[in-house]
């Protein structure tokens, strides 16, 4: 029985390691071809030069009969991901589908955190984002089809503490991804996000120093990273040619869809607002209305089944 990507060509960014590297696997299962990038670097983005994880994975594919060929290129730079993109081309001929999931992280409190902890992680997160898609874009038009999929979090969606720099750059993602779709849909090109909960080694940088802090990360080693890939690879099929522009979350044996911000509620007063009457009006009126101030380990704290 032929797979759901028979004959389609895959770029997996940060596809060395966690999520990415269960991705490619399965992308290559469902009968891919599949480029297979990763920088090589440390969960801070620090030591890149080697493609040996990247080269793992394409060891692993080859292995059981599938097609991959290792990248090693940063997709912070535009030069790079348009290498990303010649890869797929020069080795497979084509390219159908672009799985935005490089990443890293540097934590810090927004008050102690440092333009460098900032940029990079924009770097990698935003602009890669930017970067590969971009260079994808033109070939998706030209061939009129192409699926992309990003990787958001609930960090962006909903907030989290100590994460400034990567919530700002993941709902920044969640943007790209919506204009792409509305742009690209007269070429018969989608894309959507996807938020997964699951354990990698970006996670396991995270702090367990109290209770806490240790029973959410035992939470998450239950939330295993080939748990996200189905939904990935459904969104790269053309199963999925009626979906684009969705935020869903995989969070072990959940699937969820994400609501994007509309108006919750509206108030009007004909004569105009003074400071006076919207503290004496307008805002009792939406008080039962507003967001909760909570992060999203708050948001989602119930054990996953």
């Amino acid at each position: 029985m032929a797979g759901v990507l028979e004959g389609k060509v895959v770029l997996v960014t940060g596809a060395g390691r966690g999520v990415g590297r269960e991705i490619a696997l399965l992308a290559a299962r469902q009968g891919a071809s599949v480029v297979v990038n990763d920088l090589g670097g440390a969960s801070d983005g620090e030591g890149e030069g080697t493609i040996d994880p990247a080269s793992e994975v394409v060891n692993l594919i080859r292995a059981e009969g599938g097609k991959a060929v290792a990248n090693g290129d940063s997709v912070s730079n535009a030069d790079a991901a348009a290498r990303m993109v010649q890869a797929a081309i020069d080795n497979f001929g084509r390219l159908d589908g672009v799985v935005n999931n490089a990443g890293i992280l540097r934590d810090r409190m927004f008050h102690k955190m440092s333009t460098l902890d900032w940029q990079q992680v924009i770097d990698v997160h935003l602009q890669g984002t930017y970067h590969v898609s971009r260079a994808a874009a033109m070939l998706f038009r030209e061939q009129q089809s192409g699926a992309y999929v990003h990787m958001t979090s609930a960090a962006g969606l909903v907030g989290n503490i100590g994460q400034t720099n990567y919530s700002a750059a993941k709902l920044g993602i969640v943007g790209i991804s919506r204009s792409i779709a509305l742009e690209m849909a007269r070429c018969h090109v989608r894309s959507n996000c996807v938020s997964p909960w699951a354990w990698s080694r970006l996670i396991g940088t995270l702090p367990a120093e109290t209770e806490e802090q240790k029973r959410r990360l035992e939470r998450f080693k239950q939330m295993t990273a080939d748990k996200i890939a189905p939904m990935v690879v459904y969104l790269l099929s053309d199963l999925a040619a009626a979906v684009s522009g969705q935020i869903f979350g995989v969070r072990k044996n959940e699937i969820m869809l994400f609501s994007q911000p509309r108006p919750l509620r509206t108030v009007h007063r004909s004569e105009g607002w003074t400071v006076e009457s919207i503290a004496e009006h307008a805002m009792p009126a939406m008080q039962s209305s507003l967001v909760p101030m909570e992060s999203a380990r708050e948001a989602f704290a119930w054990t996953p089944v």
